[in-house]
């Protein structure tokens, strides 16, 4: 079974994105894979510092999620866009991952992961722009980025009380991402499976 690692890029309580990924990370969950949805809040993270790090390491947060990372074969992010880009928060956690670790091999949190990105904001391209710019940094870090994104604008109208979206269409396309992740990550994992050589 594919292991998905769910998160928003914010941390704020209220925030649309966290809605969005707890959503989709139910779409997931239909679709066959086995989600772990997480809150960024609950690992409180320093600004990367590498002054910060040589004296005192990776910050112990930094370190659980690394290995929260290890564990999982594909990613569900859901994005803010802060000046049509990524959030602080997003980068900084990508920053303190992407850093290398004695016995690790380079990348070992993001290289050979898939993820699958969406964005929800009150404005009218939904977070698009700032997807962009999150694509091209996963990409960089060895991370497979399925091409479809999802966007949702006008956010906060979007949702029912029951936490589904208003829009059929826009609801159809986040459980085709949620199954096209967890389809490519299955395909991915069984292309790579030494059972395969075992005929």
């Amino acid at each position: 079974m594919t292991k998905i690692l769910a998160f928003a890029g914010s941390i704020r309580r209220d925030s649309l994105n966290k809605r969005l990924v707890k959503l989709a990370a139910v779409k997931a969950r239909e679709a066959g894979g086995e989600v772990t949805l997480i809150d960024l809040g609950d690992f409180a993270l320093p600004l990367y510092d590498g002054d910060l790090e040589e004296a005192e390491g990776a910050p112990a947060n930094a370190t659980k999620l690394f290995e929260l990372m290890k564990q999982h074969s594909a990613i569900l992010l859901s994005c803010p866009e802060y000046n049509s880009s990524i959030s602080g928060v997003l980068k900084n956690v990508i920053d303190w991952l992407s850093r290398p670790r004695q016995g690790e091999l380079p990348l070992a949190a993001f290289s050979g992961k898939v993820a699958a990105l969406l964005s929800a904001s009150p404005g009218t391209l939904g977070g698009l722009r700032g997807l962009f710019h999150v694509r091209s940094i996963l990409q960089n870090i060895g991370v497979l980025v399925i091409p479809n994104l999802v966007s949702v604008s006008q956010a906060h109208k979007a949702f029912a009380d029951n936490g589904e979206l208003v829009d059929e269409g826009l609801a159809k396309k986040v459980s085709q991402l949620a199954y096209e992740l967890v389809n490519v990550t299955n395909k991915l994992n069984a292309s790579c499976s030494p059972t395969r050589f075992r005929q």
